[in-house]
């Protein structure tokens, strides 16, 4: 009997000391991420808030309250979420016939020295040149629609990204080249079995970018020069609301154009890392 209840004595504390503490709580939660992410930006909105009643001024700076009242009006009242999806839409059409550009010239370009010289001279011309830069010329040669959009976002997108796989492409060690080899593989095949897996840090690095540059490319686009796909994206959500001096929906069209920006890094972005290279060691 005495044996047993020591059992017992000694399980309830073996139970209790598994059960975590509200120290112990409290620790993990403030460890976490998303905690600090949500302090954050607690912070910066009541700062934005404190500005804007200190400004006093509601054309000039709304306050976070009163914007996130005029984006809940814009979302249910004027087509705010028909405009983001119309310039993600875009977006994405030029964004992937761009990475399928570069992946093919950049794939030529490990072949080929010409090929490698002529992709590195361009890249090294045009990179530096802003496309919004070239939507004039876009605008003159494609009217004012889809495909002068089009043609400035696989420009914002296809340098960069060509620049960052050509450099992965070089860094892959020879020893998996090699490998490769002997395996028979050559063309798409080598491609897509040893030098994408392989340099796969730096496309990724060169696929966030491209989607930054892209993103701004196309609100500004919108934005300054009305251009507009089939339906009107956010940038000429921006634009329209500018022109009639509603403040507070131009800052909900440029928190929507954030919060798409931030639901793409932290959603899509890191979840590609977190399933390659992060699980596969390749990056901390």
């Amino acid at each position: 009997m005495v044996a047993e209840t020591k059992a017992l004595a000694a399980r309830a504390v073996e139970h209790r000391a598994q059960v975590p503490g509200v120290g112990q709580i409290a620790r993990r939660v403030a460890a976490a991420p998303a905690f600090r992410r949500t302090i954050i930006l607690i912070v910066l909105a009541a700062t934005w808030e404190a500005a804007a009643a200190y400004q006093a001024r509601p054309i000039v700076l709304p306050g976070f309250i009163e914007t996130m009242r005029a984006l809940l009006e814009a979302m249910r009242d004027d087509g705010l979420l028909r405009s983001a999806w119309a310039s993600i839409t875009i977006l994405l059409k030029g964004y992937a016939a761009a990475i399928l550009i570069a992946l093919v010239l950049v794939s030529a370009a490990n072949v080929s020295l010409w090929v490698r010289e002529a992709l590195s001279l361009v890249t090294a011309m045009l990179n530096p040149l802003p496309a919004i830069a070239l939507l004039p010329l876009a605008m003159l040669w494609f009217g004012l629609g889809e495909t002068a959009l089009l043609f400035v976002l696989v420009h914002s997108v296809l340098w960069p990204f060509a620049l960052a796989a050509l450099s992965g492409f070089q860094t892959v060690p020879e020893t998996l080249r090699l490998v490769g080899r002997n395996y028979g593989l050559s063309g798409p095949n080598y491609v897509v079995r040893i030098l994408i897996p392989a340099a796969l840090p730096a496309l990724i690095s060169g696929l966030k970018i491209g989607w930054a540059f892209a993103w701004r490319t196309l609100i500004a686009a919108e934005l300054i020069f009305g251009v507009t796909s089939q339906q009107s994206g956010l940038g000429w959500f921006i634009f329209r609301n500018r022109n009639e001096l509603l403040t507070d929906k131009v800052f909900a069209g440029l928190i929507t154009v954030i919060a798409i920006g931030l639901f793409v890094e932290l959603a899509v972005f890191r979840s590609i890392e977190h399933a390659t290279i992060r699980r596969w060691g390749m990056q901390r």
